[in-house]
């Protein structure tokens, strides 16, 4: 059973999960799938009953709180991870005002939910789709979220698809944390309520 606080840190956790397969897929050329799906799926899922709902239950995003762990007890020390969540939580504060491409991202979604749930979030032609949708609509917004990693492989069209895709469900993650009550505050001023969350939603 999660109360509200730990619905924030499921979120918080998503997005870090989401933005550490950022960082995988522009150094390495590919994402741990499962690791991926979990937080790609979750931007089909916009009339989910609960957080958990949202990434198909907890232990999908058992990666995410393991790291949002490591970093609340300074054992993670790259410090790419936060530096790019503190990007997407800038970048979601501008589109939350945006009402425009909030709908121009939703008509998207609605129109890739068919393809994504017969084939996969993390099928190809689904990520590339997705990709196109975040390149057409949120990279328009300041400030840009800039992505650091290997030229051979961001050279690549496919992992650039898999990149925006994955920062699209960032955003997706930070629009959540903030609808349940997340704010910089609990970054600031709530580490120890956040680690208690996390010992109850990690085994």
């Amino acid at each position: 059973m999660t109360d509200s606080f730990d619905d924030r840190v499921l979120a918080l956790a998503a997005l870090a999960q989401a933005l550490q397969q950022v960082r995988t897929t522009a150094e390495t050329g590919q994402s741990r799938s499962d690791a991926a799906s979990a937080v790609i799926d979750s931007v089909f899922r916009i009339d989910a009953e609960s957080v958990s709902d949202v990434y198909g239950g907890v232990p999908p995003l058992h990666p995410g709180l393991r790291l949002l762990r490591d970093y609340l007890t300074r054992q993670a020390h790259d410090d790419a991870v936060p530096k790019l969540a503190l990007a997407v939580m800038r970048l979601e504060r501008r589109f939350s005002s945006e009402p425009a491409v909030q709908e121009a991202v939703g008509s998207g979604l609605r129109r890739l939910a068919p393809q994504a749930e017969a084939h996969g979030g993390t099928h190809p032609d689904v990520l590339n789709a997705l990709g196109t949708l975040y390149a057409d609509t949120i990279s328009h917004l300041r400030p840009r979220v800039m992505v650091q990693g290997s030229p051979h492989y961001l050279g690549q069209a496919g992992v650039v698809a898999e990149i925006r895709a994955l920062l699209l469900a960032a955003v997706r993650s930070a629009v959540l944390w903030r609808q349940v009550g997340g704010s910089q505050w609990d970054l600031l001023f709530s580490r120890g309520r956040m680690l208690e969350s996390l010992g109850r939603l990690l085994p």
